[in-house]
């Protein structure tokens, strides 16, 4: 028994302590054979770095452990016809092409549907309406298809699939950022991103409107009852109780949290527009940085990149929301709801500007907290070592990025250097 199953947790019984890559390799080849007699579906296996320190001097991207990894077993295919094409808009607002698929049986799922990812996808493919495709459920999951069957058995179609000009939902202009490939709906209100636009605005770490998740947010769209989240503060009390599943109580302690959302800081409601590409921690630098709204909807896309971490892209994005009307018109309906419009500015010092750290190691403060103080004196903070960097800060078993600092060259100082240097 291992630490985890002695903790509680269930642990799948289909496990193998590797010393060598061989036997990693080994493990997977063996586990495929045995994937079609699986009471369970899988599609691949995931090798984890089991040392505790080592996964901590790894650490995490934004989405996942950089300690683990997926490999993933080939996917299963099939052959059919593409039958039209529609345009579906998500939370964000990007376009994807999704094929209508004569329905071919893969992997025990009969599939109907493929996504093709983006325009660029579709034109290296060079696939066009009633053309024959393979298809493979990608992950085993989510069907792609991966090319365009071209002989004598399958003749080629003729009609080309072209990217919408105008929104398919809400009929706003689509647009599409240089350099990138995919088309976005920049409407905030657009229905499409309805559900998931309230859910975000709602949730903890944006304006944290407690009681307000899924189910009560589906009503509420589904009665009309909130278009946008502007109307979030329109709703009463009878409105609530109008809903299945809520009584006097529950009604009563939304209102008083949707009340409570009043009061959270600028960073909270910018973070809460749903602005591509602003997060939480981009948001506080904006906050910080114009000290009110109305400076910050108004910045050219020269003065907001004078903003900590936000470059081109960021500041085109912002751009491209404000020159929207019905966004303008919505942050004017939050003005009227009485959110918080203003903030302190907050004047980032210079004793490290221009300088790049990365930390690594077991530090004795948080590293959130030795992040924040080098940002608040104008440095920047890496997650890798290269030329750019000026000084990596080391800690207690500090490992590859330690090694790679002194390949390069790279100035490696401790936390007492740093204080130094910024005259703590």
């Amino acid at each position: 028994m291992n630490a985890l199953e002695a903790a509680g947790f269930k642990v799948n019984a289909t496990r193998k302590l590797a010393r060598s890559f061989e036997e990693v390799w080994a493990f997977i080849e063996q586990e495929e054979a045995k994937r079609e007699k699986l009471p369970y579906e899988i599609d691949g296996i995931v090798i984890k770095v089991d040392r505790t320190a080592l996964q901590q001097e790894l650490g995490y991207t934004g989405k996942a452990p950089r300690w683990a990894i997926a490999y993933k077993y080939a996917a299963r295919a099939g052959i059919t016809k593409i039958e039209g094409v529609l345009w579906q808009v998500g939370r964000t607002g990007k376009l994807t092409p999704v094929a209508m698929l004569k329905p071919v049986p893969i992997g025990g799922t009969t599939v109907s549907r493929a996504t093709l990812h983006n325009p660029d996808e579709i034109e290296r493919l060079g696939v066009k309406v009633d053309d024959w495709v393979e298809v493979e459920r990608g992950g085993d999951v989510i069907p792609k298809v991966t090319r365009v069957v071209d002989d004598k058995d399958h003749p080629r179609g003729h009609k080309v699939i072209n990217v919408p000009e105008k929104c398919p939902v809400c009929g706003t202009k689509v647009v599409r950022t240089e350099g990138e490939v995919d088309y976005f709906c920049v409407n905030a209100n657009c229905p499409a991103k309805l559900r998931e636009t309230i859910l975000h605005f709602a949730s903890r770490g944006v304006m944290n409107i407690d009681g307000m998740g899924e189910a009560l947010v589906n009503q509420l769209t589904d009665r009309g009852l909130v278009n946008n989240v502007a109307d979030i503060y329109k709703l009463t009390k009878d409105d609530l109780l109008s809903l299945e599943r809520m009584g006097e109580k529950s009604a009563q302690n939304v209102l008083r949290e949707i009340e409570a959302s009043k009061k959270l800081p600028l960073e909270r409601v910018i973070y809460g527009l749903g602005i591509r590409f602003v997060g939480e921690r981009t948001a506080q630098f904006l906050a910080e940085h114009f000290g009110s709204m109305d400076e910050f909807m108004n910045a050219s896309e020269d003065e907001l990149q004078q903003v900590n971490e936000v470059g081109p892209r960021i500041a085109q994005s912002i751009a491209e929301f404000f020159r929207e009307e019905k966004n303008r018109e919505l942050v004017e309906r939050l003005r009227e709801a009485k959110l918080t419009f203003t903030g302190a500015k907050k004047e980032r010092g210079t004793k490290l500007a221009g300088k790049t750290f990365v930390l690594t190691g077991t530090l004795t403060r948080p590293r959130d907290q030795v992040k924040k103080m080098i940002e608040d004196a104008g440095g920047r903070v890496a997650a890798s070592v290269s030329k750019k960097t000026d000084y990596v800060v080391a800690g207690t078993d500090a490992g590859s990025k330690l090694d790679k600092a002194r390949l390069l060259g790279v100035s490696v100082i401790g936390e007492k250097d740093l204080d130094e240097l910024l005259g703590r």
